[in-house]
């Protein structure tokens, strides 16, 4: 890969760094908005093709199918396209794909899991490249606010379900409301990329040689690195307990506890609110305490929440269990993209291999929830989020900074522990 062009190493102006901050949250809010739009429709969906819950698993496993070939590429492509052109491609691809998912389903099960494919790899490569953009924006501000960046998301994520519930008990068909959903997606995201910065601007790593170091070192070599390894693993455990939320939650309300499909999606767009609160308020308590004590709190948080869920009594204390659940999951996978990008030359591709590891709770998440509710209920195969936020907890070590291992230390170009 050829240099980056002097040009591209100079420092963005206050106004620029302002515009690419917003671009940043457009481009989080926008990928949430239309996951939610998808996800609020799910029970019509369930209910138009007939699914049983591990039919539904097996159709949900086409989005994690699509996310798991984009993500192992979207390092390379991100470090040879830019952030910006990689977002901007995949949000026209998600257009399509909602498009597909709108119309298909009319005819029957298999438009759907064709568009749900297409969903899941814009979804992927879309995550990795802003994230690595928000490690960009991050780096130039000078203070924590990856966290914040994916609060962008989950407010998309609320704005989505919201909608959602509102089509819903307006009786909009799914058809309608999917498509309005990519013309969004299609218009506004690409409209904020032209905001965005270059992926070196003003970085000290920016410069040719450096770039020139990064590039022999070889995009796929942080697969051999143990920290990023252990830190995917930690992401998978949190991105289990978020997904099964965002998939099963209110599946699991309206069949669990007998109620109406609009108070199925209310508690799903509670959920993502929870989350919401948890992203935009979290970076007090990790620049207070750290990462490790923080997350490792937040797990247990959410251990206590999923299983409140389960085991209420009533569903007003179901909804204090979603409360919970995410609050505890809220920072898991922000933080774990931060671990990643914290030695900039080597961000795109740690930030691609932790998504790898960590979207493979999305490939095994739906199936096996799927089938445990065939077995057990739906509402009682949510226990199953408890026992990954319980390894969670075990693992929280390995998103300890390099730098706070060793507070004297200058970085090293390897972050891998030694």
């Amino acid at each position: 890969m050829s240099s980056a062009p002097a040009v591209a190493t100079a420092v963005p102006s206050p106004r620029g760094l302002r515009r690419a901050t917003m671009a940043t949250y457009i481009a989080f809010a926008g990928s949430g908005f239309a996951f939610a739009g998808w996800a609020s429709r799910i029970p019509q969906v369930r209910d138009h093709l007939h699914l049983s819950p591990a039919r539904l698993g097996l159709v949900l496993l086409a989005i994690a199918a699509g996310s798991l070939v984009a993500l192992p590429l979207a390092g390379p492509v991100v470090d040879r396209l830019g952030s910006r052109r990689t977002v901007t491609a995949m949000a026209a691809l998600m257009a399509v794909s909602l498009t597909t998912v709108a119309l298909g389903y009319l005819g029957g099960l298999a438009p759907v899991v064709a568009g749900l494919f297409l969903l899941g790899f814009a979804n992927g490569a879309w995550d990795v490249a802003m994230n690595v953009h928000a490690a960009v924006v991050e780096r130039r501000l000078g203070r924590s606010v990856m966290s914040r960046f994916h609060a962008g998301f989950s407010l998309g994520t609320v704005a989505g379900a919201l909608t959602g519930a509102a089509l819903v008990a307006a009786h909009i068909p799914v058809t309608a409301h999917l498509l309005f959903v990519a013309v969004v997606v299609a218009v506004v995201v690409p409209w904020g990329t032209g905001m965005f910065l270059r992926d070196d601007a003003g970085d000290d790593a920016g410069a040719p040689e450096e770039h020139g170091g990064a590039a022999a070192r070889g995009p796929l070599a942080a697969w051999r690195e143990p920290r990023t390894l252990l830190i995917g693993l930690f992401v998978l455990t949190f991105a289990f307990a978020e997904g099964t939320g965002n998939d099963w939650v209110g599946i699991a309300t309206i069949d669990g506890y007998g109620t109406a499909a609009v108070t199925g999606t209310l508690a799903f767009a509670v959920f993502l609110s929870a989350m919401t609160l948890g992203r935009w308020f979290g970076p007090a308590l990790l620049d207070r305490h750290g990462r490790v004590p923080v997350l490792r709190a937040l797990a247990v948080l959410g251990i206590a929440g999923s299983l409140l869920f389960v085991l209420a009594p009533a569903t007003p204390l179901a909804f204090a269990g979603v409360v919970l659940w995410g609050l505890g999951t809220s920072l898991g996978f922000p933080v774990g993209m931060s671990a990643g990008a914290d030695e900039p030359r080597y961000a795109a591709g740690r930030v691609s291999v932790i998504a790898s590891v960590g979207y493979c709770a999305f490939l095994a998440g739906p199936p096996s929830v799927g089938l445990l509710a065939d077995h057990l209920t739906v509402l009682r195969a949510m226990t199953s989020v408890a026992v990954l936020l319980g390894v969670a907890a075990l693992l929280t070590s390995a998103i300890r900074s390099p730098r706070d291992s060793a507070p004297d230390a200058e970085p090293v170009p390897d972050a891998a522990p030694r």
